[in-house]
């Protein structure tokens, strides 16, 4: 368990990520109620100094930046020409460094892409993770660790989500959105500081949560991410990224003809659907399971969590098509699961959005009698 060996019942997987400290439904409750911590190492931190930074950065991404002031965050999307999602992060600027928190997974191609669009520009795009780690939960429960501030300005960034950005979009037709009450940030701490988290941790001076919590809150705030809900055909109008990550009326950047043309002439291909899994004992489905209406497979799981107050939940991305009132079934390790769809992107998404707010469902379906 390297780092984690001090802290009871921590488990780690092959990945050296803190999976859980014993219960994540107990890690949901705590980290939802701002009593707990999360390291995130799943997230790397890539650092972009030098003057052009924020206007450079505009002109490659979907995220209007030119103006972010000193410590405020944002979300920003590469695209690739089609408009489909290639690299997606958190952006947070101290007033001398954009800072960047990235899925692992994403960080090296990511940093790649940005070293050979520097051209003559006064741009320093470098990786940081060897320096620096990323804590996240509640902003007031990061009161615990001490963010690095090399320019005077913390360095947390605060998720947007499920406002609605300057020249953004939604999708999402339920009022109130299940993530309205979900209150998170990610602090960018020191190695050294990260350290001291854990011995304290260990101590039981400071509470600590896993990676099966922490998800489990995004999945239930039908909050996408590039590790999960993207693929190589993801256009961010199918899991409702509009929202937060893409500023429709700003400058010209790669893929935005697509961006405009989806969002103003047609429909999204997919779109993203919360799942309500039956029965609480289900086996959760794994990324990529197939979810099926009738024997026709519509599309896949993305995400799956066991939620403490909902029970067996999921994200999946399925055609436009597929009614909203279909009856699906989730393929699981030892059969099917049925599921009961929740619309995050309405069919008609796109072209005719701006229908009326829907009221919120039910939070969990019925008990099943099987």
């Amino acid at each position: 368990m390297g780092d984690f060996d001090a802290i009871d019942r921590a488990v780690v997987d092959d990945d050296g990520i803190l999976t859980h400290v014993g219960n994540p439904l107990v890690e949901q409750r705590a980290l939802a109620n701002g009593s707990a911590v999360a390291p995130l190492d799943d997230r790397r931190v890539l650092a972009v100094s030098g003057e052009d930074r924020l206007s450079w950065l505009d002109s490659l991404t979907s995220q209007a930046l030119t103006t972010l002031a000193p410590g405020s965050g944002s979300e920003l999307l590469v695209l690739d020409p089609h408009g489909h999602v290639e690299h997606a992060a958190s952006i947070v600027d101290d007033g001398e460094t954009a800072w960047l928190l990235v899925d692992r997974g994403d960080a090296d191609a990511l940093l790649q892409w940005l070293m050979r669009m520097r051209f003559r520009l006064r741009v320093q795009p470098r990786d940081a993770g060897d320096e620096f780690a990323v804590v996240g939960g509640a902003a007031a429960a990061l009161a615990v660790v001490t963010p690095i501030a090399p320019a005077g300005v913390p360095v947390i960034w605060r998720d947007p989500w499920p406002a609605i950005g300057a020249g953004g979009h939604a999708y999402a037709l339920t009022d109130p959105h299940p993530g309205s009450d979900r209150d998170w940030a990610e602090a960018v701490v020191t190695r050294d500081e990260r350290a001291l988290l854990l011995e304290r941790a260990a101590r039981g001076e400071a509470q600590l949560a896993g990676a099966v919590a922490v998800d489990a809150l995004r999945v239930a705030a039908w909050r996408p991410r590039w590790a999960a809900e993207v693929d190589e055909r993801t256009l961010p109008h199918e899991v409702d990224w509009l929202r937060t990550a893409v500023h429709l009326s700003k400058g010209c950047y790669r893929g935005q003809e697509t961006v405009a043309k989806v969002h103003n002439l047609g429909h999204p291909p997919r779109r993203l659907v919360f799942l309500h899994l039956d029965g609480s004992d289900a086996l959760l489905p794994a990324r990529g399971a197939p979810v099926r209406a009738g024997e026709n497979e519509v599309g896949v799981v993305t995400s799956a969590a066991r939620h403490w107050e909902q029970g067996p939940i999921a994200l999946a991305i399925v055609r436009r098509s597929t009614p909203v009132d279909a009856a699906l079934t989730v393929a699981v390790e030892d059969g099917v699961v049925a599921a009961t769809q929740e619309v995050i992107v309405p069919p008609d998404a796109g072209a005719t959005a701006g229908v009326p707010r829907m009221t919120r469902l039910s939070r969990r379906p019925a008990a099943s009698s099987g």
